[in-house]
């Protein structure tokens, strides 16, 4: 029985495989504060190196069928994986209030470059017979991802700025569940959370912080449901000048339900990140534009169930000139 288990050629990745709808960083400095009237265009260049080990590895590479628990399984696996994505999200912010705040409308998208590798072994032990299964597999993938249409409210009093958001993931994007590396979730999802922020223009202080819940919904092709997650994102930053500003940023991510039709051997499989780096933005006129040019970076660090790394933000946003413009515009990126 151990044999035929762990031996079995057919495998079915764990749903997210580690990995979320919600990029945990997405949101930083500047979230709630409000923005000119009209059409911007923000380009997201995203880089993560992750690895993981033990059962974060096996969720991307675990066995068809129910391992009787009379099977002790031990996982001695390592991942490793890499991607480079760029997104857009063109947005158009409405000059008519809409219960009394400003709405923000639009839809991100992706494409670029994901590589993953596993490596390692698999024993399965039923009374006096022992199976392995050892190797590596390993793949890559350029191609296009989901897409997730973002709305926004927006509310300011003085130096307190509130914004409430909601997004969700329409699973269009190149997904294949017995192939390693995906750009597309291969399932929906929906997203929604408040944020603030402090904002003071005359000390050029800033303080932002979002806090939100996804929902999962099943993954048609594997029959696997992802828990629901909480996540929270911040900043803090400081002006130097009227267009340089640096800070620091971080986030939090805590999966806070079971997965459902995992492989009994994951247990409900709770995931966790915890991310801190610092950030620096410039503002600049684009001809009778304002553009506005950001980097921030993460180390991870107290992750579960989840590969972790670092990973960076290159963006770079276009949007109409307000009188005394001097925030950046941050939004929601596609999974």
């Amino acid at each position: 029985m151990a044999a035929a288990l762990v031996l079995y050629p057919d495998v079915s990745s764990a749903d997210q495989g580690g990995s979320s709808f919600w990029f945990p960083g997405q949101f930083a400095s500047f979230v709630a504060v409000q923005q000119t009237p009209g059409w911007t265009l923000s380009a997201i260049y995203y880089h993560s190196s992750v690895a993981a080990a033990g059962s974060a590895a096996a969720a991307r590479e675990i066995l068809v069928g129910r391992i009787p628990a009379t099977v002790n399984v031990n996982l001695n696996l390592a991942l490793s994986g890499r991607a480079d994505l760029i997104a857009l999200a063109p947005s158009y912010t409405f000059a008519t209030p809409v219960l009394g705040g400003q709405l923000v409308a639009g839809m991100a998208g992706q494409f670029g470059r994901a590589a993953a590798n596993i490596s390692g072994t698999l024993t399965a032990i039923a009374g006096p017979i022992v199976a392995t299964r050892s190797g590596t597999l390993e793949g890559s993938l350029t191609s296009y991802g989901d897409l997730a249409p973002f709305a926004q409210l927006l509310w300011k009093n003085g130096v307190n700025n509130y914004m409430a958001y909601f997004t969700g993931n329409i699973p269009v994007g190149d997904y294949d569940p017995l192939r390693l590396p995906n750009i597309g979730l291969g399932h929906g999802a929906v997203d929604a959370g408040g944020g603030y922020t402090y904002f003071n223009e005359a000390t050029g202080n800033e303080f932002s912080g979002v806090a939100g819940f996804t929902y999962n919904f099943p993954n048609p092709d594997t029959r696997y449901r992802s828990g629901i997650d909480f996540h929270f994102d911040w900043g803090a930053s400081h002006f130097l000048s009227k267009q340089l500003f640096v800070g620091i940023a971080g986030y939090a991510y805590q999966q806070i339900t079971d997965d459902s039709g995992q492989n009994p051997i994951l247990g409900g499989f709770r995931s966790r990140a915890f991310g801190v780096g610092p950030q620096i933005g410039y503002n600049f006129p684009v001809g009778d534009m304002q553009g506005s040019l950001g980097l921030r970076g993460y180390g991870e660090f107290g992750a579960a169930n989840r590969p972790s790394g670092w990973n960076a933000w290159l963006t770079f946003t276009i949007s109409p000139t307000a009188a005394a413009a001097t925030a950046p515009r941050k939004h929601v990126v596609a999974r």
